[in-house]
């Protein structure tokens, strides 16, 4: 994949905020890698579906994940 940079500096966001003294940050962080795993598997090249549907836009959708997680 082209964008499989982004999950490196997301888990090295990760490891920076668990090593001092930030988990809340390093659980976020875990749903936004996993968020951009979502959204690798999902898209098509060219074909501008994402894991929203119609669009590759986050928005709403990435935040309701975290809010329904959390409810």
């Amino acid at each position: 994949m082209q964008h499989d940079w982004i999950l490196d500096v997301l888990a090295d966001l990760k490891t920076f905020a668990l090593t001092n003294g930030l988990p809340a940050l390093a659980e976020q962080l875990d749903d936004a890698r996993i968020v951009a795993m979502a959204e690798q598997a999902s898209s098509t090249e060219g074909s501008g579906i994402g894991i929203r549907g119609s669009t590759t836009e986050a928005g709403d959708g990435a935040r309701n994940i975290g809010a329904i997680r959390r409810a």
